[in-house]
């Protein structure tokens, strides 16, 4: 059972981020308030749903939350401070755009760096214990996945509507024979040294 609350406080956010191992497109990070007496049977941790149950989650979140945001850190950006900064940015940025402003932040993982004054927790395995950081990684995978859906269009042979820029085989293969695009991740190791063999 996910729990409300991490601290006393009125405003506690939770915060999560999404496309952090990919080798395409941004890095994704959402910040939810949740009022207190929030339930919701079906929400967890976005890698332990359904696409179809986060696409129902996500407007009932964003009725139901006191305040929500996201943010996209694009594949440059990303290239030029690295993924773990560019996964604090995204959920700093989002925090950022809060109203009202939290007064304590829950973060899923165990990396942050501290926001104005506000205090915070990191938590691993945060979202599949606090609805907050379960409803963030939600709407943080939920608007990557819609961003991956419409730039699959302009390189449709990557085919990431379906891996979402993960590294897949079928990736791997696309940027093999096709090469890399502006939304690659070009400090990522994109090709393995040797394929390793399927055993």
């Amino acid at each position: 059972m996910l729990k409300n609350n991490y601290s006393d406080y009125a405003f506690e956010c939770g915060t999560d981020e999404a496309g952090r191992g990919c080798l395409a497109g941004p890095v994704t990070a959402a910040a939810v308030i949740l009022p207190d007496n929030f339930t919701n049977n079906i929400l967890n941790d976005s890698k332990q749903l359904s696409e179809k149950k986060r696409n129902l989650l996500k407007p009932i979140i964003e009725k139901e939350a006191v305040t929500f945001s996201y943010t996209h850190i694009f594949p440059e950006q990303i290239d030029n401070i690295n993924i773990l900064n560019a996964s604090i940015l995204a959920m700093q940025k989002s925090i950022e755009k809060l109203d009202p402003e939290p007064q304590f932040i829950i973060v899923d993982g165990n990396k942050f760096k501290p926001y104005k004054d506000i205090p915070h927790e990191t938590i691993i395995k945060g979202d599949s214990k606090f609805l907050s950081i379960a409803a963030a990684s939600v709407l943080a995978k939920t608007y990557r996945d819609e961003y991956m859906n419409i730039i699959h269009e302009e390189f449709p042979m990557y085919n990431w509507k379906q891996n979402k820029g993960y590294p897949t085989k079928e990736h791997r293969e696309a940027i093999k024979k096709h090469g890399t695009t502006k939304y690659h991740r070009l400090s990522f190791r994109l090709l393995p040294e040797q394929l390793k063999l399927d055993l």
